[in-house]
């Protein structure tokens, strides 16, 4: 009577373990890394907000260095007509005059005791216990005002005019969360009223920021990954990707779009290798490269399926060591998820083809196509103008990509000595001229 539950728990267990596996190279790249972490009214009021901040405390626990900026514009709003103060906006800005400004600085205020406190939380069982989180605030915003756009007065609306880095390093140095509201202060000692998105992107690109986490609106529309140009040309997709562009163009590295509305995206995008949410980053997310010494462990790993059915014979790491220089990688987020290698005959004028794998997860997404051009490349770049592969189980593939069948007799005289007739592979060429 117990099995299905005995299975049902080792399921689960292994499960876990998996999971545990999959995460720790992100555990350890996080390690003192630090995160600048936006999000916005709506997620507070949202009720995934109290989840949110319990996997904000598990990064903390795991040494990232955190600055968290929060909105308000709904409670602010909500608060003005119960108060009955009109809400006015320009160029998607607040017009804040002196009653709307004192009623943001009431509502802010209470939003950081409130985050405070939930920050605070350590009952036992519960995933914040024993957390210890310390958070601090503090003048370290300085802004001056937006003045008039097009004619229009914006009143108490701000923009950064600086960041202390110093005052923010400071407390993060001190395993402190540095807590930021949407407000900033002028040298005069007056108050603006600040987009939460222009703090984040002002502090992030200051401080030198690993990593910029907006969390809001729904980013389901959105590709997993953005280069820069390709989120330039769709500014409108989202109401965070102008302020994710401004950072990359600033020097951040890596810029997250997370929706509110998904359970744990926050640990999803940051410990697995395909994340949750939308990346825009300057630099390629995934690359095409000569392989090194490296290499070796991952591409064992890429072979060793392959070489059990029988794809591919079998190789030993201390042949793959001697023949790295052979090898090209597909690498994505430091994990090598393809590779092919090349095996040139000069006085043939050809090359071999050899050890194709991609990787179970990211089959069917055109890799191994774009792999395949890459060798090409190589091949041409070397002065060969044909290329050639031994194949058992792979003969429409390599048809589909222009390859032909062609004899073993046509293969370079020193592979044909090599050619192992109880494997019976298939000769296909293709002709790079």
């Amino acid at each position: 009577m117990n099995e299905p539950q005995i299975t049902t728990n080792t399921q689960s267990l292994a499960t876990t373990t998996s999971w545990f596996r999959t995460a720790a190279p992100y555990i350890h790249a996080h390690r003192d890394a630090t995160f600048v972490i936006a999000f916005d009214g709506e997620t507070i009021d949202s009720a995934g907000f109290d989840p949110l901040l319990h996997d904000i405390a598990i990064l903390s626990s795991l040494g990232v260095k955190l600055v968290l900026v929060y909105g308000a514009r709904p409670q602010i709003e909500a608060q003005c007509k119960q108060q009955n103060i009109p809400v006015h906006y320009h160029g998607g800005l607040r017009i804040t005059d002196d009653a709307s400004l004192k009623t943001a600085k009431a509502v802010i205020g209470k939003l950081r005791v409130d985050i405070e406190s939930k920050l605070s939380f350590g009952l036992p069982h519960t995933p914040m216990a024993d957390a210890r989180i310390r958070c601090t605030s503090g003048n370290l915003v300085t802004a001056r005002p937006a003045g008039i756009l097009d004619g229009v007065d914006l009143g108490h609306t701000g923009e950064v005019r600086r960041v202390d880095v110093a005052g923010i390093k400071q407390q993060l140095n001190l395993d402190n969360i540095v807590l930021l509201p949407p407000l900033g202060y002028s040298l005069t000692g007056e108050i603006f009223n600040l987009s939460s998105e222009a703090i984040a992107t002002a502090v992030a690109t200051a401080i030198n920021a690993d990593k910029l986490i907006f969390i809001g609106h729904s980013n389901r529309d959105l590709p997993r990954e953005l280069t820069l140009q390709e989120a330039r040309e769709n500014l409108s997709a989202h109401p965070s990707i102008a302020a994710a562009v401004t950072a990359c163009q600033s020097g951040v590295k890596r810029v997250h779009l997370l929706d509110r509305a998904l359970d744990g995206a926050l640990l999803q995008e940051l410990f697995s290798r395909d994340g949750a949410g939308t990346l825009l980053t300057a630099t390629s997310f995934e690359t095409t490269r000569q392989a090194t010494i490296d290499d070796v462990a991952g591409i064992l790993e890429l072979l060793q399926p392959l070489e059990e059915n029988g794809a591919l014979v079998k190789r030993s790491r201390e042949l793959l060591e001697r023949e790295i220089d052979h090898f090209t990688v597909m690498e994505r987020d430091g994990t090598v998820v393809a590779c092919a290698a090349l095996y040139p005959y000069p006085e043939n004028n050809m090359a071999e083809l050899a050890c194709l794998a991609v990787s179970d997860t990211y089959r069917r997404h055109g890799r191994g196509q774009q792999l395949l051009t890459s060798i090409e490349k190589i091949a041409v770049s070397a002065g060969l103008n044909h290329l050639y592969v031994l194949t058992t189980q792979t003969a429409h593939w390599f048809l589909e990509q222009g390859f032909n069948q062609a004899e073993i007799a046509e293969l370079p005289v020193a592979k044909q000595a090599l050619y192992n007739y109880q494997r019976n592979s298939k000769v296909f060429k293709k002709d790079l001229g």
